[in-house]
């Protein structure tokens, strides 16, 4: 399966936002793409149905033919996580389940998957998203809010790809807030501890031609080392 695993730092960090970007730019590149949002939570009731907004907003920007409920066939409406979700709707949640949703049979298609919450956030009942990118076998692109305290958290979330055995395509810094300290430097700084590509992301604006490269680039870069003195 050629494609990426979106994953983050923590929720609420951008994760639709970069795939939106990513998916439109791989689109205007002539690269079909599957987007998969397996589970989602937090969905609202719409002419009776639960709607699942990320996994729509990445179906309409990837220009995807499919249904909807092939994007995201797993939907809650509690704005929990999603093992905790399925448990308040009496049901259960398997990594199995969720590969099998992001399988297809389109060898020429880029499967572009978007977990939910952060890389170690319980997923399923036996499973984090960390087990879902494993088992998909994808590279993982870390997107982390670029504030005050994202160096501890992506040198954490580095680590722990490292310990799964997980392919890096690079890390997204992404500006959700104009008003940052100006003094601050998250991107210069984790460069000079990693070995491996950071993008800085303005929230509203274009993705970068660097960064969609290096999606589709072949092979995925390794896990980056943590540079220690």
């Amino acid at each position: 399966m050629q494609g990426v695993f979106i994953t983050g730092t923590d929720t609420a960090v951008g994760k639709t936002r970069i795939g939106v970007l990513l998916a439109k730019a791989l689109y205007k590149k002539n690269i079909r793409v599957i987007p998969r949002k397996p589970v989602e939570s937090g969905c609202k009731t719409m002419s009776g149905a639960l709607l699942p907004a990320d996994a729509l907003a990445l179906k309409q920007a990837a220009h995807y033919e499919g249904e909807l409920r092939e994007v995201c066939p797993y939907r809650f409406a509690q704005p929990v996580s999603p093992v905790r979700a399925a448990h308040l709707s009496n049901s259960q949640l398997t990594t199995e389940q969720l590969v099998k949703a992001c399988q297809h049979r389109d060898d020429e298609g880029f499967t572009l998957v978007e977990g939910a919450g952060g890389l170690y956030s319980p997923l399923t009942e036996d499973g984090l998203n960390a087990d879902l990118a494993m088992a998909l076998k994808l590279p993982v692109l870390l997107v982390a809010e670029d504030k005050l305290g994202v160096l501890n958290q992506v040198l954490l979330n580095i680590e722990a790809l490292d310990m799964c055995g997980l392919d890096l395509v690079g890390i997204v810094l992404n500006n959700l807030d104009n008003n940052r300290d100006r003094h601050m430097d998250n991107a210069a700084d984790l460069r000079a501890r990693l070995d491996c590509a950071v993008f800085k992301q303005n929230y509203c604006g274009n993705i970068s031609d660097e960064l969609v490269n290096a999606v589709i680039a072949k092979p995925a870069r390794p896990v980056a080392k943590l540079v220690v003195s």
